[in-house]
């Protein structure tokens, strides 16, 4: 994962698998960016694991508590296809800022 800031959210670009061993690496990660707007680039997963789908549905509610924007964009098909795959629907609208 690698992280760019300017003005406005954090842009975060993920790793191309999110498997057992990314997802402890990409929840450190994202804790330390805690508190700030995050925009998540999904475009070069490849392939994402059970527990990098737990970390950012986390991420997600955790950003949304906190009241701070959380975004997942430009998600690869692969991306799309392991969250349908897991039931992940609240990944479907992708692109969409979440902030309460």
């Amino acid at each position: 994962m690698s992280a760019t800031t300017s003005s406005g959210p954090v842009q975060v670009r993920l790793p191309a698998v999110i498997d057992l061993r990314a997802a402890a690496n990409l929840a450190s990660e994202l804790l330390a960016l805690r508190g700030r707007p995050v925009s998540l680039d999904a475009s070069g997963v490849e392939r994402l694991g059970g527990l990098g789908l737990q970390v950012l549905l986390s991420a997600r509610l955790t950003w949304r508590s906190d009241c701070n924007g959380f975004a997942l964009v430009e998600a690869s098909e692969a991306f799309q296809t392991d969250c349908a795959l897991m039931g992940a629907r609240v990944f479907d609208n992708i692109n969409e800022v979440v902030a309460s």
